[in-house]
């Protein structure tokens, strides 16, 4: 029996030292990526920070899907600061793919500078197309625009 457990135990220490040869690294040892230096200096270049506008304005559909013959709303909202801005005139224009439409409602800006016109689309822009709406509204000094869509479905 002793026989049989010399060439066995033999075997299984060959069999460790293969297995723990096939596990040394021999990784690849990458060159050192060079020093970045950054300038301290190099704010000190840049050019003074853009001021910020005094009016801003963000304008949306009620519906952004709506149906082709359907009629939605176009809200906007014009902000001084971050206040509304009231008793400000605004205008709205529809880009369609095929005309340009200025809708005819006058809409001045309540207490909180919100606005809103109506908008029936009486299938006037093919489905799944994106349409455009502009606001405008006419503040002191230069007008300020913002835009809302929407894709009839």
């Amino acid at each position: 029996m002793k026989i049989i457990h010399v060439p066995l135990f033999t075997v299984m220490l060959l069999l460790l030292l293969y297995l723990l040869s096939a596990c040394r690294s021999e990784a690849h040892q990458l060159d050192p990526l060079p020093t970045v230096i950054v300038n301290p200096n190099f704010q000190r270049q840049l050019g003074p920070l853009p001021t910020v506008p005094p009016y801003r304005c963000g304008a949306w559909a009620s519906n952004n899907v709506p149906a082709a013959a359907s009629t939605i709303t176009i809200y906007a909202k014009l902000t001084g600061d971050v206040a509304g801005v009231p008793d400000i005139p605004a205008t709205a224009i529809v880009h369609f793919k095929s005309a340009n439409i200025t809708l005819d409602q006058q809409s001045v800006s309540d207490r909180n500078g919100y606005v809103s016109f109506t908008l029936p689309l009486q299938s006037r822009q093919p489905r799944l197309i994106p349409a455009t709406v502009d606001v405008q509204f006419s503040t002191a000094g230069s007008p300020v625009r913002c835009t809302a869509f929407f894709t009839p479905q």
